[in-house]
């Protein structure tokens, strides 16, 4: 992923239990993790990974998550976060499934701006 300065991750339940330091999010940030795909998230792990700018997705159907395989190829397209469901391509196997995010009206700014670090640098020029 670093390689290719982007990536999709996808984990199971309680994703980021016992690594809710913020130095597991910055891995991922590090890495050009952009979502993170799961059953459930560890709630502090959640924050911590919103906070450096990862969108933090739950799949819509269990299910699905039995589906991926290591490699496949997903296609996400994120033009705004306004919708709480998002359709994601499965490239190499040819199918979709749907993803939700819980985010807050503040957190999908924090996304947006790529982190809190960015949002709050955006926001304080913004009042300069």
């Amino acid at each position: 992923m670093k390689k290719k300065g982007k990536g999709i991750l996808v984990g199971g339940l309680n994703y980021g239990q016992e690594s809710s330091r913020e130095m597991a999010a910055f891995v991922c940030m590090y890495l050009g993790i952009k979502v993170i795909i799961t059953k459930s998230f560890a709630r502090i792990h959640r924050n911590n990974l919103i906070n450096s700018g990862v969108l933090p997705l739950i799949f819509e159907r269990l299910e699905d998550y039995d589906k991926l395989e290591q490699g496949d190829l997903l296609e996400i397209k994120i033009e705004n976060l306004e919708s709480n469901i998002i359709n994601i391509k499965n490239k190499t196997k040819k199918f979709i499934f749907m993803v939700k995010h819980e985010l807050t009206n503040r957190e999908k700014e924090i996304i947006k701006a790529g982190g809190t670090l960015p949002y709050y640098r955006n926001k304080k020029s913004k009042e300069d």
